[in-house]
């Protein structure tokens, strides 16, 4: 057997190649790989040796040779490939192990620029890969370090790969291959300012299994874009508590985006995707007790989500109550120590966005998945223009009014629409959403709030059809609202807003939240 080695990445290649040269393998390595082996102790072939060829053009072209391709491609089952293989003095070649030049991880540095990115274009590995890979019934090809142990365990045992060893590793290399043209697809897409190209390549990478999809009758995994930066969901670190489901993870996302979507110390309380409660105010945990009674009903057994680190205060505050997972930038040691005792709570940290590189994946997409196909379209993440409000009424709103407006108007882009959220000294105290009616969204949040709606403000993802919404609003002690504006009936909704007293405030854009 003949195994030719081409790493770049070479943690653990060492290691294998002993295992090989011990299991009787005769192994070829380009210069780079041989030089790393060679300091390790370990004598192999140079490439050159198959291909009677110097590696030329500054490496660019090493393994790029018939000689090379022959030995991989050549069917064991086909006695006329063999002849040719003998009449032209070729040995066959039984493994490749190649990993490819790391290009997501280069383009990611913002620095990088267009000729430093080309040069990690890995293109003998992915045609060595894909060589290997189409003849798998008679060649192995390794593509990722996780799978050296496998291949040596299978040589150790069999004294030779076995076929459904050489099968899987296929599929591996392939997915891989994929996965790396996608990559640099969605790179140079993205040099060219193409945001929509006829083909968009997506890559994703398993994570975990997970126990079961929304429902226990359907299975589920979670998949990240390995592209990512941190600042997302995909790369949290749980630092306690079970394992996450599926629905843990909807919801720890939309945790996370609405509290980091504020600029103020901010919890939010999440329940089925919606906030239940919301809060930003100057200490954290204030902002959670707020958050908290906006509905303390729903709250229970949600998901909270802070855009600051959790100090022992707030952890104090939480742990009382019945919530099944918390997640936020860090929690201090003392934090910590109350957060651990409560049973199978799980506790979930963040990295900082931009640590980890410029995002070049599908993160600043947003899919909406129908039959047969995805719906693509840039993220809802607009920041207003105050300038650019327009009040549309005879009364303007006050100071402490356009605040809460501001803070309503930043909140209700994460309800489900129909959207409607009131909020009081930054505080969000009724919420309705995802209702096919906006009157009854309106009437949903008023009955949320109770007691506290007198004297509160009001959002509204879009514009109000008829003024039976407002109507109802300001009998119930709403002061101010905030909405896009646009409808045929504007004129009804602001006279009877000006009949009431009420300041509105139009912004011109909407956020539907499907």
């Amino acid at each position: 057997m003949r195994a030719l080695l081409s790493v770049s990445d070479r943690e653990g290649i060492a290691e294998l190649t002993r295992g090989l040269q011990e299991a009787g393998v005769e192994c070829f390595a380009t210069d780079g790989t041989r030089a790393h082996l060679a300091e390790n102790g370990i004598d192999v072939r140079p490439v050159t040796d198959l291909t009677n060829s110097p590696e030329i053009l500054g490496g660019r072209v090493k393994t790029l040779h018939p000689r090379i391709f022959a030995g991989l491609l050549a069917r064991r089952d086909q006695p006329d490939h063999l002849a040719q293989l003998a009449e032209h003095g070729i040995e066959q070649l039984d493994v490749v192990v190649v990993n490819l030049y790391p290009f997501a991880e280069t383009v990611r540095d913002p620095a990088t620029t267009l000729d430093q990115a080309l040069e990690k274009i890995d293109i003998g590995g992915v045609a060595l890969l894909r060589a290997a890979a189409k003849n798998f019934p008679g060649v192995a090809a390794v593509s990722d370090k996780t799978q050296y142990a496998s291949v040596l365990r299978d040589l150790k045992s069999l004294e030779a790969v076995s076929p459904e060893t050489r099968q899987k590793l296929a599929a591996e290399a392939f997915a891989l291959t994929a996965a790396y043209d996608a990559h640099i697809a969605s790179y140079l897409n993205r040099q060219a300012g193409t945001l929509f190209p006829s083909r968009m390549t997506l890559v994703v990478e398993k994570k975990s299994d997970l126990r079961y999809g929304e429902n226990p009758h359907q299975l589920g995994a979670f998949y990240a874009d390995p592209a990512q930066g941190d600042g997302s969901i995909s790369s949290a670190r749980q630092i306690a508590g079970k394992d996450l489901s599926f629905n843990n993870l909807l919801d720890l996302d939309a945790a996370w985006s609405i509290a980091s979507d504020f600029k103020t110390p901010t919890v939010t309380i999440v329940k089925h995707g919606n906030p239940c409660g919301l809060a930003s105010v100057v200490d954290l945990a204030e902002a959670f007790r707020l958050a908290l009674e906006g509905d303390s009903v729903s709250a229970y057994g949600g998901i909270i989500g802070a855009n600051r680190v959790v100090d022992e205060a707030t952890a104090r505050a939480i742990r009382p109550g019945f919530f099944e997972a918390i997640v936020a930038p860090g929690y201090t040691d003392e934090a910590l120590e109350i957060l651990r005792t409560k049973k199978g709570f799980e506790i979930i940290e963040v990295p900082p966005a931009g640590s980890n590189g410029e995002d070049l994946g599908i993160g600043n997409f947003d899919f909406k998945r129908i039959g047969g196909g995805l719906l693509v379209q840039t993220q809802d993440n607009l920041e207003e223009d105050r300038n650019k409000l327009q009040v549309v009424t005879q009364r303007r709103p006050t100071l402490e009014e356009l605040t809460d407006l501001l803070f309503g108007w930043r909140a209700v882009r994460h309800v489900k629409s129909n959207a409607v959220v009131l909020a009081k000294k930054h505080a969000m105290i009724g919420m309705g959403a995802g209702q096919p009616s906006r009157v009854v969204s309106v009437e949903v949040a008023l009955r949320k709030a109770g007691e506290r709606a007198p004297l509160s403000v009001m959002a509204s993802d879009a514009y109000f059809p008829f003024p039976d919404g407002i109507q109802i609003a300001a009998q119930a002690g709403v002061t101010a609202i905030i909405q896009p504006g646009g409808s045929i009936r504007d004129e009804m909704a602001i006279e009877v807003a000006d009949r009431h007293h009420m300041a509105m405030v139009f912004t011109g854009r909407r956020h539907f939240r499907h």
